[in-house]
């Protein structure tokens, strides 16, 4: 028996024809529609917000992340508003002077806030945030959205610099949990600028953020199951940097095997150069724990330039930056640094050798980080069966908290808040 109908469908002549104009007006749109830049692969990954006095919708809910011992550890964070969970909070971008607005949606089994240090004369829906409390006790630093409520914070960012967000809630448990992210307060002269000093100017494609922060797994687990939340009993036993542990802090932002924590730690420089490359970079480190992290860049000193959101500068502007090589932040603090590193010895196999004689292939033990060659920009010889996740060369310097048992996972040794610091070969190159 034939079949009859046609799988095929058929429009009249007008209608093929609006359809036509229909389809090739949608092609001229997205042809004419700019491309959106993609998200930088390292480095500080910006959350802006809406118009030119932006606006911030969060979310604070419950979610899990992964830690480099395969454990699954419940959390609580701040989302982006209709998102997914994420830990830690977005990365909130803003210019000074600008009105800020941030909107708290709360779906958390508890009252929760959100506190502003450094920012002043900050409104609670347009009235002055005030402590909360329960008649015996001071129970919230800023107002409380309850259990599915709302809140809308407002203020005018004020010095530049970088800045922790956080609960003001029953900080000790509700930041503990991950109730924070940070907030960077770009300066009127520019977004290369950490602050309104010409000596603070740095390579926008190399600005960095250390947010360190902590995890006692019996606390999550008895905020998980409903059970006391018993800070008598605290002791922390991971560490993380910008929600990661190594080796998934060098992994890149957004990477698709943590969808939850979003934020990359890897460093990734180019030597400097007074033509190509004349300017450092900046690290912005953050601590969101409950005890110092004395936390360094193996391979050169730092040059801290602010602390918690203020240039160090005299009355009278001198300037009274100074170097360091482990930058010891305290609970709370921040710390903005640049650091840039020098090919000084300019070392090359045919022009300017190293003065000693390299051990054979098979004399030396090869990590997946060396190239094969102690030359920058170069590649050498491998040992049979050994793999390598450098090829252009480059050389990664490790960066660590330098509190050694801070440095691990429950026990799990080098799986704590540890990243490198990637020096690529002098521009121009075609690493990528």
């Amino acid at each position: 028996m034939r079949n009859t109908h046609s799988s095929r469908v058929r429009f009249a002549p007008p209608l093929r024809r609006g359809l036509s104009l229909l389809t090739a007006a949608l092609a001229a749109c997205l042809i004419a529609a700019p491309a959106l830049a993609a998200p930088p692969q390292t480095g500080v990954l910006c959350t802006s917000g809406v118009g030119p006095n932006p606006t911030f919708v969060l979310d604070a809910q419950e979610g899990y992340i992964q830690l480099p011992d395969s454990t699954t550890m419940y959390m609580w964070g701040y989302g982006k508003g209709g998102g997914a969970f994420q830990y830690p909070g977005p990365v909130l971008c803003v210019n000074q002077g600008d009105t800020v607005t941030v909107i708290l949606n709360n779906t958390l089994p508890e009252p929760v806030s959100i506190m502003f240090p450094g920012q002043e004369n900050v409104l609670a829906n347009g009235a002055p945030a005030q402590p909360q409390g329960d008649g015996a006790a001071l129970t919230s630093l800023t107002n409380a959205a309850t259990t599915g409520g709302s809140v809308t914070y407002s203020f005018v960012a004020g010095e530049p610099g970088t800045y922790l967000y956080e609960s003001g809630t029953n900080p000790q448990k509700q930041v503990r949990l991950g109730l924070f992210g940070a907030l960077v307060v770009r300066p009127t002269a520019g977004a290369t600028f950490v602050y309104n000093r010409t000596d603070s100017q740095f390579t926008p494609e190399e600005e960095f953020m250390v947010l360190l922060s902590e995890v006692d797994p019996y606390l999550h687990w008895a905020a998980e199951s409903g059970a006391p939340y018993n800070l008598n009993n605290y002791q922390a036993r991971y560490w993380l940097i910008n929600g990661r542990g190594f080796p998934d802090s060098i992994s890149d932002n957004l990477s698709p095997f943590l969808p939850d924590q979003p934020y990359g730690a890897l460093a990734r420089i180019t030597p400097f150069d007074t033509a190509l490359h004349p300017q450092p970079g900046a690290i912005r480190y953050l601590n969101a724990g409950t005890e110092e992290f004395p936390y360094h860049p193996h391979g050169n000193n730092g040059l801290v330039i602010g602390r918690d959101g203020r240039a160090l500068a005299g009355a009278a502007g001198q300037d009274l930056s100074m170097e360091k090589f482990a930058i010891n932040i305290g609970p709370g603090q921040t710390w903005d640094v640049l650091f840039s590193w020098h090919d000084a010895e300019r070392y090359h196999p045919d022009t300017n050798p190293i003065p000693v004689t390299i051990p054979q292939v098979n004399n030396q033990e090869f990590g997946i980080f060396y190239s094969g060659s102690p030359y920058l920009g170069l590649q050498g010889p491998l040992p049979p069966g050994a793999s390598t996740l450098n090829e252009c060369g480059a050389y990664y310097i490790i960066s660590h908290n330098h509190a050694l048992f801070q440095m691990s996972s429950w026990g799990v040794n080098a799986t704590g808040p540890i990243t490198y610091v990637r020096v690529d070969p002098p521009l121009p190159n075609n690493c990528q």
